[in-house]
């Protein structure tokens, strides 16, 4: 073999080698690039692409392509503030499923129209199911806090620093908050302020208990002051209001009830008209004035839903 043939393969050999470093340098550094992000996002633990190679998401290209998109980053926030274990990728397909399912059972069952009705209702109600989520996670959260505020108020009279006293109310209490405060306690162990932390906190799970608690946190921390007397004094007011939102929610539960029966009369009644004659939905959605009083009858519904579930919402 010539000299020419031996630089050649040496120099071959190098640049592989050097490729093959620079491949396991760039998978290493994205891997810990990507824990972190997980860790931040609260989202450690659950098996979406960590670095110690626990297993990979479901649908991994389409979470990432809407990750990248503003409603993909939305729709992510609102997942984790949810506290369920699904990916944006995920429930995006679960979403694209449920509205092919109905909008087949509909179109066979009742008439090709109510197709893309049932679609956008199955949008709707995903979106629902989410907020339900969001807001049952965030109950269950203010039914911690008074424990919280007991927690914290107990920490800084014994002369704990309030990062000291998160912590410790991180590992005390179950989730969600347990939960919450660790992704509050890992922002703070990356350099972030207890102000931004907590105030981020305070959107992912919105509420007026938890606003009034990160307002005292933040302001004792900026200014200083009887941060153990105002805690003790919130545990108290947390307990009663606590008190009063279950005796609010127990009187609703009727109301909450009438507005789901309303919708489910309606189509109750369009499925019995249609099994006792068949075919007359389809007649009645051939022809344009079927369908703008189709079209109609479905938005009263929807109105006589809406009205009875902003009746009966009353903020406590």
């Amino acid at each position: 073999m010539g000299t020419t043939a031996q630089f050649a393969l040496g120099a071959t050999l190098v640049t592989g080698a050097l490729a093959t470093l620079g491949v396991l340098t760039y998978a290493s550094g994205r891997a810990r690039r990507q824990a972190l992000i997980d860790r931040l996002s609260g989202l450690e633990g659950t098996g979406v692409e960590l670095a110690g190679g626990t297993s990979r998401r479901r649908f991994a290209g389409i979470d990432r392509r809407l990750r990248a998109t503003g409603p993909g980053r939305r729709l992510q926030a609102k997942l984790a503030a949810t506290g369920l274990d699904v990916s944006a990728g995920e429930f995006f397909v679960y979403m694209a499923g449920l509205v092919a399912v109905l909008w087949m059972l509909a179109s066979s069952v009742l008439a090709p129209f109510f197709g893309p009705i049932a679609g956008l209702v199955g949008v709707f109600a995903a979106n629902a199911f989410l907020n339900y989520q969001r807001q049952r996670r965030t109950e269950q959260f203010i039914n911690q806090l008074p424990e919280l505020s007991r927690i914290l108020a107990n920490a800084t009279s014994a002369g704990l620093a309030l990062r000291t006293a998160l912590g410790m109310a991180a590992e005390e209490l179950e989730a969600p908050a347990g939960d919450e405060l660790t992704i509050v306690t890992n922002q703070l162990a990356v350099g972030r302020s207890i102000d931004d932390a907590l105030n981020e906190l305070a959107e992912r799970l919105p509420s007026r208990e938890l606003v009034v608690l990160v307002t005292t946190l933040v302001l004792s921390n900026r200014a200083g002051g009887t941060i153990v007397g105002s805690l003790r004094n919130l545990t108290s007011t947390l307990e009663e209001r606590k008190e009063t939102r279950r005796e609010v929610r127990t009187m609703l539960a009727e109301v909450n009830a009438t507005a789901f029966t309303i919708p489910l009369l309606g189509l109750g009644a369009m499925l019995m008209m249609n099994s006792m004659m068949p075919g007359a939905l389809a007649r009645v959605t051939g022809s344009p004035i079927g369908q703008v009083a189709m079209v109609i009858a479905v938005g009263l519904f929807a109105t006589g839903f809406l009205v009875i579930r902003r009746l009966g919402r009353i903020e406590v």
